[in-house]
């Protein structure tokens, strides 16, 4: 074979060509991944949190969502952030995490897929629509095709990087010196694989790049065997990196991964040349070498995962024990919002969701407690009153967290109905934190009157306990609506609502009649209106919630309107 030599600039053109492919090739991945998650993120978020402790049905959810992002980091990034928040299990993500491990499978057909040369003409009329796209769904829908095709045109700029040095003796050599023809070559090429795919975090990307040098004749099938084992490995990083910071449950889930990856590489490499004859069995002798190394990749994955899910509740097992929880009490005013979880804005929603379900159900025990502190004597009802208090702090913390973290989301650009979203769930935590001031707030009236030695009479305390009574009947109406996504109560809500404001006008009244006819207190005849007014307030915010709920339950009528009046056009 005749060497080829290189003049300096033709070098750094090959040179510029593989690495500007490959930027193209992740960046088309990304706005592929970004794409899929805009069109289809409602459908991810329901079957998430529809997860059950029924391993195939987990199985079956990963390899769903992980089929659709491209990203078997983005659904363990994921898992990460819903076991943290405690809307998972350990389990129950071990099950996704085996599905994912497939589903992460689909971008190596892809890449198989030998039509490259058409990846420029996708991208340009895919950009076309997304630029001038009427409709944000056909625009999402735009980005989606336009990923795709960036991924055809990255891998051929990838390709005409490589192949001038296909025919150079150096660049044969080196290559030739990683060739799995021994253990510990198997080990060499391996750990460049896993070096590889941890640096750029993408073993999607890996794979690529294994196809496209073994379709250029650079490497054969059996190194590209062994460095797609490596990248299996390597693809662990990301999720071991969202994982810092996070609580022990959650790092458990990142822990699960490399456990998992790393123990079926270890069981492979032994037995790699067999595994190798295995491969040949199964495989057409037809076939591409780029269709060989993908149907490579997918037994791989679908052999570990049969491995591994009749054993989930041993490794949860297994994990609970090398992994203790550590004995310091966390600190309960801290919300589970993962900020690495942003990078998944439809997963982030779901989980700041959860905490502001958290500080409803706060409030509704902030509630319970004011009624047993205005009804009790007793020396507990001190302690309840610290409660309270304490409470109220809490929350004042909950929505503090949960405003820094959906306004950096908002800052990173997300899509009208994800964006609404978040604004309601802004505005929903405002509305709780309030109620809990006013709450507090009527607590103090009460110890006021306490303090100064005084009490509201008989036909005081009922009409203040009647009140309490509708204003928590009212509470439990709305929460367990914002709670379930029922958005058909806002008339009921805005009856019921009325008529607590008429028993606090007729409330009023009746004591304002009275002061005619009767000697009272001037420190009561101010403070009884205020506690009435002070559960008017709250009913108030109450309401707020409840449109909330029914504005963005249009705004998604819209927009689902919208999207498929775009699509029928079109």
């Amino acid at each position: 074979m005749e060497s080829t030599t290189f003049t300096s600039s033709v070098v750094i053109q090959m040179i510029s060509n593989f690495v500007g492919g490959l930027c193209i090739f992740l960046l088309g991945m990304k706005y592929l991944s970004d794409g899929v998650q805009a069109v289809a993120g409602d459908r991810m978020r329901k079957m998430i949190s529809m997860i059950t402790d029924n391993r195939i049905a987990a199985m079956g959810t990963g390899l769903f969502v992980t089929s659709i992002t491209q990203s078997s980091s983005v659904t363990t990034v994921m898992l990460v952030g819903l076991v943290n928040a405690g809307i998972m299990t350990l389990q129950q993500s071990i099950g996704v995490i085996l599905g994912a491990d497939i589903g992460s499978t689909v971008i190596a057909w892809i890449v198989a897929i030998k039509i490259t040369k058409y990846g420029l003409i996708i991208t340009g009329i895919a950009g076309l629509f997304y630029m001038f796209g009427k409709y944000e769904r056909t625009r999402f829908v735009a980005m989606l095709i336009m990923g795709l095709g960036m991924l055809f045109f990255g891998l051929l700029l990838m390709e005409h990087g490589v192949e001038p040095f296909r025919n150079h003796q150096g660049f044969i050599a080196l290559f030739s010196s990683f060739t799995p023809r021994s253990l510990w070559g198997v080990i060499r090429c391996v750990l460049i694989g896993a070096l590889v795919t941890g640096i750029i975090q993408s073993s999607s990307a890996t794979v690529a790049i294994t196809i496209t040098l073994a379709r250029t004749a650079v490497i054969d099938f059996d190194t590209s065997v062994a460095l797609v084992l490596g990248a299996n490995i390597g693809t662990t990083i990301t999720a071991f990196l969202a994982s810092l910071g996070t609580s022990i449950s959650a790092k458990r889930v990142a822990y699960a991964h490399i456990l998992i990856k790393v123990a079926a590489v270890l069981i492979t490499v032994p037995f790699f040349f067999p595994y190798l004859k295995l491969l040949e069995l199964i495989m057409c002798d037809s076939a591409t070498i780029a269709t060989r190394i993908a149907l490579a990749h997918s037994i791989f994955n679908v052999l570990l995962a049969m491995v591994f899910l009749p054993f989930t509740n041993l490794l949860n097992n297994f994990l609970l024990v090398l992994f203790k929880d550590k004995q310091a009490v966390e600190i309960p005013a801290l919300t589970k919002l993962n900020k690495r979880l942003q990078e998944t804005p439809v997963v982030a929603i779901e989980q700041s969701r959860r905490e502001v379900i958290r500080m409803g159900e706060v409030v509704g025990s902030m509630l319970v407690q004011l009624r047993e502190i205005i009804t009790e004597t007793g020396n507990s009802k001190k302690e309840k009153i610290n409660i309270l208090f304490s409470q109220e702090e809490l929350l004042d913390r909950m929505q503090e967290e949960i405003t820094v973290f959906l306004t950096q989301l908002l800052s990173g650009g997300l899509i009208s109905t994800l964006a609404k979203e978040a604004q309601e769930q802004l505005r929903r935590s405002d509305e709780y934190e309030s109620v809990s001031d006013y709450v507090v707030a009527i607590l103090k009236l009460h110890l006021r009157l306490q303090n100064a030695k005084l009490s509201f009479d008989e036909e005081e305390m009922k009409d203040i306990l009647e009140l309490h009574t509708a204003v928590q009947d009212y509470y439990q109406l709305v929460f367990e609506a914002h709670k379930n996504r029922n958005t058909n109560i806002l008339i009921t809500a805005r009856l019921r609502a009325e008529a607590i404001t008429h028993l606090f006008r007729r409330m009023r009244s009746r004591h304002l009649s009275k002061l005619s006819t009767t000697k009272v207190d001037p420190l009561i005849c101010t403070l009884f209106p205020d506690v009435l007014a002070g559960y008017r307030r709250v009913k108030d915010h109450l309401l707020n919630i409840a449109e909330a709920d029914a504005e963005e339950a249009r705004e998604m009528t819209s927009y689902v309107l919208v999207g498929s009046n775009a699509n029928a056009t079109t």
